[in-house]
């Protein structure tokens, strides 16, 4: 069997396209920044309609896939089954889709609304409380994994039912946009999408290389500093780029594992030796709250008083899980073999929102115990010394700080590992001529796009500031909601030709060699 053939005319564009950002960033600093801030604040005033009413539509149209006349479609053939475990899948998709900047939101985020609450509400007071926790987990919840659900259905359906053997956004788009994807306007489609992947994840470093820094800091004594920064990165890199090396099954595989398993203990730990009632209180009367203000959240743009909080928070996160959508779409496509598309969008939207729920619960909820009790001002630390600094303190309050460091420390280095190999994967995948369900992207070039992804870290880590970090999602988003528009439509179009209007309440597969032809299992 001949080796995956690199494509050349998706590899060097988006190669160059990111490279040269990146090293413009880096020479430019003041102007980037200006160009950084002008961005944000046009994508998130102008466009705050679009992202808020195009991810409540989103959510939708996924529970009536789940639920209705397609729900049963199988991702592949008769014959075909998973090729992981369900627990296995699940660690996947979760590790790869959220990073460790869940840890840094899940403390810093109800802080932030304590002092900025939504709505004109007071800060601090306890109104702010109540919805200090709430609104984190409305970011990230099933509306937020129903944007990284949209673009897994049309990619993993054209790949494993119509046997397309390129693994890409651009060639799930083909029903609509038909042959256009195998010229310029399907090149374009997936070098955006790769722009989008290293924007998102530019966030993700920009956030998590300074915890990391910040947690070894304190545990070893280490004086923190730039170099510091750049030598976690270092370290981050070369762990999934080994990770990225060894492939999906050795590699990813077992990093999710081990993740799901460092996770829990964690959260067991601090839910164990902290204020244990008052977490499970605090978390349960959330979730009530956001049952009850969904819609209002859904559609929040505040036009008249002009708070600017939707944009700020709602926007920004929709904007951040839109630019990582077709990565996750291509990732979990690659993973969902055998699969029907109710259990892929279940696994999702549904698991991904427990999973980040409960570190909300857990770390947030200790958080707000520790600011409502005045055990620790950990509001005036994160506003006075940053997120990293806040988050280091309110783990130090805890008993056993110390092994909880360690833990949080490891945590931290394989969240955001595992997360980045798993997009240095998806990019290989993409610069790929042709990758059959058996097949994985030559190693020197999964580890060229590791080393990508540390690039835009470095750019990001050196504009420095949260306007930077919150850009590099924002900005790779705006024609990203386009790509999802047509992969949407593609999808639908694919399922009615194949399916017609009405499937089995049964399983339903199609033959791999003709299209109409459907056989229930």
């Amino acid at each position: 069997m001949a080796k995956p053939q690199l494509d050349h005319k998706v590899f060097w564009p988006a190669f160059i396209v990111i490279f040269g950002l990146s090293l413009a960033l880096l020479l430019n600093r003041e102007a980037g920044a200006k160009i950084v801030d002008a961005a944000l604040a046009w994508s998130t005033y102008k466009l705050d309609w679009l992202f808020q009413m195009g991810t409540f539509l989103v959510f939708v149209f996924l529970i009536w896939i789940a639920f209705g006349r397609y729900g049963n479609v199988k991702l592949g053939g008769p014959d075909d089954k998973p090729e992981f475990s369900t627990l296995s899948w699940i660690a996947m998709l979760f590790c790869a889709g959220i990073g460790s900047s869940l840890i840094y939101w899940a403390v810093a985020e109800p802080l932030y609304y304590l002092q900025g609450p939504p709505f004109g509400i007071a800060k601090g007071s306890s109104e702010a409380y109540q919805w200090a926790l709430t609104y984190g987990m409305f970011h990230w919840g099933f509306s937020a994994w129903a944007l990284y659900a949209i673009p897994s259905l049309p990619i993993a359906y054209a790949y494993y039912v119509r046997k397309d053997p390129q693994l890409r956004a651009s060639t799930a788009c083909r029903p609509i946009l038909g042959n256009m994807v195998d010229g310029w306007m399907g090149k374009v489609i997936d070098i955006l999408v790769m722009f989008g992947i290293v924007g998102g994840f530019g966030t993700s470093l920009g956030l998590g290389v300074p915890l990391l820094a910040k947690a070894a800091s304190t545990l070893l004594g280490i004086p923190q500093s730039m170099g510091l920064n750049f030598a976690i990165l270092a370290i981050w890199t070369i762990i999934f780029g080994f990770s990225v090396y060894t492939g999906l099954y050795k590699g990813i595989k077992r990093l999710s594992d081990i993740n799901v398993y460092l996770a829990l203990a964690l959260l067991v730990v601090i839910l164990a030796v902290g204020p244990t009632f008052f977490i499970l209180s605090v978390f349960t009367d959330s979730v009530g709250v956001l049952f009850n203000n969904f819609f209002r959240m859904s559609f929040y743009t505040d036009p008249i008083v002009k708070s600017g909080f939707p944009q700020a928070w709602t926007v920004f996160y929709w904007a951040w899980w839109i630019a990582l959508a077709p990565y996750m779409g291509l990732f979990v496509a690659r993973i969902s073999k055998g699969r029907t598309l109710k259990q892929l969008i279940i696994a999702e939207v549904l698991w991904g929102t427990l999973g980040d729920w409960a570190f909300f619960g857990v770390f947030g909820g200790y958080t707000l115990h520790l600011e409502f009790d005045k055990i620790l001002p950990a509001g005036q630390i994160l506003s006075e010394d940053g997120g990293p600094a806040a988050i280091i303190a309110v783990i130090n309050s805890l008993p056993m700080s110390q092994v909880i460091l360690v833990l949080f420390l490891l945590l931290e280095f394989v969240f955001l590992a595992t997360c980045l190999d798993s997009s240095a994967y998806v990019c290989a995948s993409m610069a790929t001529k042709q990758l059959n369900e058996d097949e994985q992207p030559a190693r020197w070039n999964r580890i060229v796009w590791a080393l990508a992804l540390a690039a835009i870290g470095i750019a990001v880590l050196s504009l420095g500031g949260m306007n930077a970090i919150q850009t590099s999602s924002v900005v790779a988003a705006v024609p990203l909601v386009f790509v999802l528009l047509i992969l949407t439509l593609s999808f639908m179009k694919m399922l009615k030709e194949d399916h017609g209007i009405q499937c089995s309440p049964k399983e339903i597969t199609i033959q791999p060699s003709k299209n109409t032809n459907i056989s229930a299992k």
